[in-house]
């Protein structure tokens, strides 16, 4: 139910950790664990069900708006794509697209602003309802005035989940209720920002 932000240098390790989380490979050495238990041992199928992901540039296929926040969510109704961008707090963003969720959406999101991808794509893993949500730089590719949107969706889809976030803007890190600094693979400092900052 807490928020860690990995912060760092371009090649400090924070992606590589978010992989090692989605188990997209295993550790060398080492144990990834949660709640105490290695991620190894949970069903592969079971485990990536209880993570959703939003990369800092998220795939947006040819379809309709409400069929790509479905995507992952077989079975969805209108109703439960609703319901997502609701919890998110983000209808007023869609209603800003002429067809809402209607919309056709062109080949990588083609017609739509990045701000636009950006809610979609959180909307796509709110459908899932994951209990760890995975940020990685879900803001760096935004404009002030789309990342503030974002940031309102995100501060939403976080609430009372664990979130794992990576990121270089400070309004995204100073949310977080624990930072993790990197460099070359180790972790070299963690804490609140407070405590990073009177040290």
């Amino acid at each position: 139910g807490t928020t860690v932000a990995l912060v760092g240098p371009t090649g400090a390790g924070k992606s590589t950790v978010v992989k090692l989380l989605a188990r997209f490979y295993d550790p060398v050495s080492g144990v990834v664990r949660a709640s105490g238990t290695d991620i190894a041992e949970f069903p592969l199928a079971e485990w990536r069900r209880a993570l959703a992901q939003v990369p800092q540039e998220s795939y947006l296929f040819p379809g309709t708006v409400a069929e790509n926040i479905a995507y992952g969510a077989p079975g969805a109704t209108d109703e439960h794509v609703q319901a997502a961008v609701e919890r998110i707090g983000a209808l007023g963003v869609i209603g800003t697209i002429p067809g809402g969720f209607n919309a056709r959406v062109g080949e990588r999101g083609r017609g739509l602003s990045s701000g636009q991808r950006q809610i979609i794509a959180l909307a796509r893993a709110e459908m899932l309802q994951p209990s760890v949500l995975l940020l990685d730089e879900a803001t760096s590719a935004l404009d002030a005035e789309s990342e503030r949107l974002v940031q309102v969706a995100l501060d939403q889809a976080m609430e009372e989940r664990t979130t794992l976030v990576i990121a270089h803007r400070l309004a995204t890190v100073l949310k977080a209720d624990r930072i993790v600094v990197l460099d070359e693979g180790q972790v070299v400092k963690q804490g609140s920002h407070q405590d990073l900052l009177g040290r």
